[in-house]
């Protein structure tokens, strides 16, 4: 998620840009004749939860890549769309932005309205801290908080991302006992993120539950340790990484007036 040094992620996202380009393609094209078909072939179903699991399941074996996105705070943000590789944000982001819409006309303006502040395609608009992503989804009706007993806010200074500065960031979040406690009250379908016990860092990783036939909690997400998008038991993942806490958003269907649907 977070890059290690400003240079480094600068000279991947000039290749990315450049591999686009070379190739005759914008950034912001470059992945939307797969995304098309999904959506299209997603429209049937009537919940923006099965579309959600759909278009996701369709999507897994696609290769990890980070450093995707293209901008920095002395560089021009570009608009990407891909469908060739995603980290575990742009995955999250790319598959809501589909179910929300039913036509690809209006996936770039679903995915803006998601990865950016008010959809406004600027690098310090950009959702860089994933609390921010949760706080501005769910403040435009993206998503909404899954209400949850046993719920505690963790408080913490964020200073991980180069050129934004210091910012407190107060969350509202589930104890991972709580969680397992209370599977009945997650859905196929919602985005749960996992709070990084590093310091000056929120969350370390985000991906979307699926809810198996047998009731149990398996997490579809894209994995940088095992290089592709995947299924795995959500119970394993919180154990072998030691969460403590997470947090859980469910998507909520679009407005017709949302002008994305």
């Amino acid at each position: 998620m977070p890059r290690s040094s400003i240079s480094r992620r600068h000279a991947l996202q000039l290749l990315a840009g450049g591999a686009a380009l070379a190739a005759g393609v914008r950034p912001g094209l470059a992945g939307e004749a797969r995304i098309g078909r999904l959506i299209t072939e997603a429209c049937a179903l009537p919940t923006v939860a099965q579309r959600i699991e759909f278009i996701s399941r369709a999507l897994i074996g696609t290769p990890y890549r980070g450093y995707t996105l293209i901008g920095g705070p002395r560089e021009p943000e570009q608009f990407v769309v891909r469908d060739d590789g995603f980290d575990c944000v742009t995955f999250c982001e790319t598959v809501l932005a589909a179910a929300r819409v039913s036509r690809l006309g209006d996936f770039d303006a679903a995915l803006r309205r998601i990865r950016y502040h008010e959809g406004c395609v600027e690098w310090r608009e950009r959702n860089h801290y994933f609390s921010d992503w949760c706080e501005f989804n769910a403040a435009n009706g993206t998503c909404w908080p899954v209400a949850m007993p046993g719920t505690v806010v963790v408080e913490k200074l964020l200073d991980s991302m180069p050129g934004l500065g210091r910012q407190h960031m107060s969350q509202i979040a589930i104890p991972r006992d709580v969680l397992l406690a209370n599977q009945q009250r997650v859905a196929t379908g919602d985005i749960i993120g996992f709070l990084s016990r590093r310091p000056l860092l929120d969350y370390f990783h985000t991906g979307f539950i699926v809810v198996r036939a047998d009731g149990e909690l398996w997490l579809r997400h894209a994995a940088k340790s095992r290089r592709r998008v995947l299924d795995e038991r959500l119970a394993r993942f919180l154990a072998v990484n030691g969460v403590r806490y997470v947090t859980l958003l469910r998507p909520q269907e679009p407005w017709v007036d949302d002008a994305i649907v």
